[in-house]
């Protein structure tokens, strides 16, 4: 969906249109959960957050002013109400990491063990992620799954488009080294050249 349909939608969300509004959250919602739910790494929370900016969008529609993509605007809303999330969890909180979240048994078809080998290999790219600083995770998450641009990204991340660059290459040879660590130390390949690449 582009700006223009976009300030179509958000014109009629100023006048409650609430038909207007489902369009838009149905549009956007997946990529501004899955940006969240990346940060925050809870479910719960993720939702609470993708709530509260679209409840902002519906109470502000007049504040995108076309400057970036809708994507982009509204992702830097989600984000500032994922940092205060994030900020005001306890120290003792404990949070439960992906791989307990769902566990994929590999039946014995050749389907199983294909589906139980692209779990693994989505689990170890998910632990490097986890190693990564909070901006390297988010810039390399918004790059890679959501396609943003790199001025996008600087816009969303408050920084100059060379330090989105710079964050990006880290970020990368950070995964790359922990993706060789992990598969050398499950005694695979050490070629870790198609995770990320590109």
């Amino acid at each position: 969906m582009d700006n223009d349909e976009v300030n179509q939608l958000l014109v009629r969300i100023g006048r409650e249109d609430q038909a207007a509004f489902r369009q838009l959250y149905k549009a956007f919602s997946r990529k501004v959960y899955a940006y969240v739910l990346n940060m925050l790494n809870d479910h719960a929370r993720a939702e609470e957050v993708l709530a509260d900016a679209f409840y902002e969008v519906w109470r502000f529609p007049q504040r995108f002013r076309g400057d970036s993509q809708f994507s982009t605007w509204v992702i830097g809303i989600a984000r500032r109400k994922a940092l205060m999330v994030y900020r005001s969890r306890r120290p003792d909180e404990v949070h439960g990491d992906l791989d307990d979240i769902a566990e994929t048994e590999a039946s014995d078809t050749p389907d199983g063990y294909a589906e139980l080998a692209e779990k693994q290999r989505r689990d170890g790219v998910q632990h490097c992620m986890g190693k990564l600083s909070d901006e390297h995770r988010e810039c390399l998450h918004l790059v890679f799954y959501e396609g943003m641009s790199l001025a996008d990204v600087a816009e969303v991340q408050n920084c100059p488009e060379g330090t989105v660059k710079t964050r990006l290459f880290h970020a990368r040879q950070k995964i790359k080294n922990c993706l060789q660590a992990l598969l050398r130390s499950e005694g695979g390949s050490p070629d870790a050249r198609g995770a990320l690449a590109g």
